[in-house]
């Protein structure tokens, strides 16, 4: 998890906190984030931009907490994934494409793996599903199994298990869910994220 302060340094905007206080002051300075810019391009694509929050607990150890603002554009043959500060400043940004995914930092080094989950994994530290976010955030679960899916009355995903996360989707709009909740236990480490998507125009 310390490969996150490469990317993430420890500022007032992303600071390792104990325990609870870690989440509140999480869920506080989401609301309050500068906003990413949208990515815009090209053809036709799945465009969605908000906040996210990553909460990584193991017993002994001070929890470690980042955040910032995302956008997203995925035209199903390609994905780009901007990351930004509270403040709105570029910290990194991840591209997928048939032959693999790239992460491009802000000094301008970059990373490459076969795909961006293993990418993340190895330079952020930690698991992140970005996979199974091309369809999560469209408020359906994605390839391979499903455990224990619970849906509400227009028959939306509402809770269910997949690729090792527990997930919680909420407050959908046209697009899929504005709000989701996702959790893994990992080895001795206890993975949380939290992805607050921005309302669409006129809503």
């Amino acid at each position: 998890m310390m490969a996150i302060l490469r990317f993430f340094p420890c500022l007032p905007w992303s600071c390792r906190r104990p325990g609870a206080a870690a989440v509140l002051a999480l869920a506080l300075t989401l609301a309050g984030c500068a906003g990413p810019a949208r990515i815009g391009g090209e053809g036709t694509a799945f465009e969605r931009t908000g906040r996210f929050a990553v909460n990584v607990a193991e017993a002994g150890a001070p929890v470690e907490a980042v955040q910032g603002g995302f956008s997203w554009r995925d035209s199903g043959r390609g994905l780009r994934l901007d990351l930004v500060t509270p403040l709105g400043s570029t910290l990194a940004r991840v591209t997928v494409d048939p032959s693999g995914a790239v992460l491009e930092q802000a000094d301008g080094a970059t990373e490459r793996a076969p795909d961006a989950d293993a990418l993340l994994a190895r330079v952020v530290g930690t698991p992140l599903p970005v996979s199974g976010l091309r369809d999560w955030l469209r408020g359906r679960p994605g390839a391979g199994e499903v455990l224990a899916m619970e849906r509400d009355e227009q028959g939306r995903p509402l809770a269910f298990g997949q690729g090792g996360w527990q997930l919680r989707l909420s407050r959908y709009d046209a697009l899929g869910p504005g709000l989701l909740r996702l959790e893994r236990r990992d080895g001795s480490r206890q993975i949380s994220v939290r992805l607050a998507v921005d309302a669409q125009p006129g809503e």
